[in-house]
């Protein structure tokens, strides 16, 4: 690796502001997903109690990054050590649970084999035990420190002055997200063949319902959504490689602002995201959610409307996630059940 640069780069307050903006959100989406998770218990499915996880690494992310942005450290400390460490585990841990919920789900769907209690706890072990394994061995050996934000956007990682930084910084998150880059379309790929298979073995049988007006937009919706899951990872998180590749290459294009400001936003926001995808377009928890902030606002003007606790009790507007094909993803969730 050439060495390092002379100076850091440096990131303009705007370029902060956008970075603890992200984090807010992302961290709002993430608690918002907990917060589902909690309070409706029909919700608890395999798949969801995966990206439960995932959204508990997300949140812890979005938070080291926070205090690292709003923190704008200059140099070697303490509390960067621990930012870094912190955030460095927060997200290998954030891409171990992405592939384990695209592994899930070719399980489920393409095998027809959904995962049991032996798998999940395998889960559990390498997408928390790995990171953490990672960030120890990297903090006993003194690797996490100041860089200069060249492989940051005001938060400290990987020291940028050791000598084997490269090795450190693919061990604590680029292996393993130019991993995610190549085996999540994989997976997905793999997914949307064996749907387009049923689906055309169902026309087959069924001409009648694969002409239904009704169905084509629902599939529509199952199969963009499945293919946006690996394009908003690869989108979100490919300008912090492209500037990892800068880095190494020891060019001065790794400053240029535009990149900075993608690289800061493409971190920190995947629990908006995924809260996007999983919340708000997927039809059975938005109609939840919805309805219970209508009746929490209702019933503060009028006691005779239904209270909180009435709309939480009361499920039988809502189908379950399965009986709604907003996505496969709810198809997945029936076979953990």
């Amino acid at each position: 690796m050439p060495p390092s640069r002379a100076g850091a780069t440096e990131v303009f307050p705007w370029e902060r502001a956008a970075v603890l903006a992200s984090c807010a959100l992302s961290a709002a989406g993430s608690g918002l997903l907990v917060g589902t998770h909690a309070r409706w218990p029909e919700l608890r499915t395999r798949p969801r109690q995966l990206l439960l996880y995932l959204s508990l690494a997300d949140l812890l992310s979005a938070a080291a990054y926070f205090y690292g942005a709003l923190e704008a450290f200059e140099g070697p400390s303490g509390g960067c050590v621990a930012q870094g460490a912190l955030s460095a585990f927060a997200n290998t841990s954030s891409f171990f649970w992405t592939l384990a919920v695209a592994l899930y789900l070719y399980l489920a769907i393409v095998r027809a084999a959904p995962a049991g209690a032996a798998l999940l706890a395998l889960f559990h072990a390498v997408s928390w035990g790995v990171p953490l394994g990672i960030t120890v061995a990297a903090v006993a050996l003194k690797k996490i420190g100041y860089d200069a934000s060249d492989v940051s956007v005001g938060w400290c990682w990987i020291d940028i002055e050791a000598e084997d930084r490269v090795l450190w910084m693919l061990l604590a998150g680029k292996l393993w997200e130019i991993l995610a880059y190549f085996t999540l379309p994989i997976f997905y790929i793999l997914i949307r063949k064996h749907i387009s298979r049923a689906h055309a073995a169902l026309s087959e049988y069924r001409p009648i319902l694969s002409r239904t007006p009704a169905f084509q937009p629902r599939t529509s919706i199952a199969d963009k959504k499945l293919i946006l899951i690996p394009v908003i990872f690869i989108f979100l998180r490919i300008w912090s490689t492209v500037r990892f590749v800068l880095t190494l290459c020891g060019s001065p294009s790794v400053q240029n602002p535009v990149l900075v400001v993608l690289h800061g936003i493409g971190n920190t926001f995947q629990g908006g995201a995924n809260c996007i995808m999983f919340v708000f377009c997927t039809r059975v928890v938005r109609n939840k959610l919805f309805s219970c902030l209508c009746c929490r606002r209702d019933s503060g003007l009028d006691p005779s409307l239904p209270s909180p606790e009435d709309c939480r009790q009361n499920h039988v507007a809502f189908p379950k996630d399965w009986e709604s094909p907003d996505s496969e993803w709810d198809r997945a969730e029936l076979s953990s059940t």
